[in-house]
């Protein structure tokens, strides 16, 4: 579904960075400017993360076995995890640690057209990345807006690419700000004033990253739009009447468990609901390619159980509980 997409996306950036985070060790050594060695930091960590995603995405494949029955596939978030963890304490605290240093013992930038030349460099480079990490993302994307895309997309890679890029250019530009206040005013204090804003931008995405990824970890239910399609392909009308309840869970971004209690109808005969559970799985796994993992229990559907409410344990026999069961 984005695997391809986002390896991309990834070898992209990670092709972008190795090259600007050269250029900005080259800038510092020549200038000594502490926000092209916050910035040639946070492209060698981003270098890091972009081979972490590929790494991920490279265990994710590996078949499933007898102890690990359900695959590798949250391989991918556990890599995407770790990216965060890096950006915040290899990127953002070194950052700020850094600007700390500069705003406390400042001195005069020296070689003033070494950081702007590669700023400059640094920012076509990272348009570039971040322009193939939205073209792949879009193909996803579909009428969500950015924020609901990076919010409940099951693929961690491109989320994590378009927020590292993001992040880039803004803090390009912020490096840029900042050396370029430090050289109009004289004064080395723009200089890290610039790497702590950095820094923070770091901290902040880091932890959006956290925050997503490890929701991904715990496991999220399929997305709206495909339980619809499941419900819809369960019930055939005949044999199974209806979903009493059913719970999805993403074993990984492109493998879904369906697990799912039907009904049938109390003179229906052992061999008819075999039948019609074996035909509702292959019209589940049509509507919905990625749901490779299904178990249907049969049951008789209870309007007495139902009308006890919405508890999942009060009403075993009760309806799909809409908006809170997925």
């Amino acid at each position: 579904m984005s695997a391809s997409g986002g390896t991309r996306a990834i070898v992209a950036a990670l092709a972008a960075n190795l090259a600007i985070a050269a250029s900005k060790f080259v800038a510092f050594a020549f200038s000594g400017s502490s926000s092209m060695l916050a910035e040639g930091v946070h492209s060698l960590a981003d270098s890091g993360n972009q081979a972490l995603l590929l790494v991920g995405g490279k265990k994710a494949q590996r078949e499933a076995t007898p102890q690990h029955p359900f695959g590798y596939g949250r391989e991918r978030y556990i890599y995407a995890f770790l990216v965060s963890i890096i950006l915040f304490s290899v990127g953002g605290m070194f950052a700020l640690y850094e600007g700390y240093e500069k705003i406390k013992h400042p001195h005069e930038i020296e070689h003033w057209y070494w950081p702007v030349g590669v700023l400059v460099f640094a920012i076509i480079a990272e348009t570039f990345s971040f322009r193939t990490a939205i073209k792949e993302s879009n193909v996803l994307r579909g009428k969500k807006s950015w924020k609901e895309f990076v919010r409940h997309a099951k693929a961690p890679e491109l989320p994590v690419v378009l927020l590292e890029d993001l992040g880039a250019l803004v803090g390009l530009v912020l490096a840029l700000g900042g050396v370029g206040l430090a050289l109009l005013t004289g004064d080395g204090v723009w200089d890290g004033i610039g790497t702590v804003c950095i820094g923070i931008l770091l901290v902040l995405i880091a932890v959006v990253l956290a925050i997503e990824t490890k929701s991904l970890l715990l496991g999220e239910a399929a997305g709206a739009e495909d339980v619809e399609k499941i419900e819809a392909a369960a019930v055939d009308g005949e044999v199974v009447t209806r979903i009493i309840h059913m719970r999805t869970l993403h074993l990984g971004p492109e493998e879904l468990l369906v697990a799912a209690k039907i009904a049938v109808k109390h003179d229906d005969t052992a061999a008819e609901v075999a039948a019609a559970i074996d035909a509702a799985e292959a019209r589940i796994r049509e509507a919905v390619p990625i749901a490779r993992v299904i178990y249907l229990e049969p049951d008789i559907y209870s309007e007495v159980e139902a009308a006890k409410g919405a508890d999942r344990e009060a009403t075993p026999g009760g309806p799909a509980q809409h908006g809170t069961e997925h």
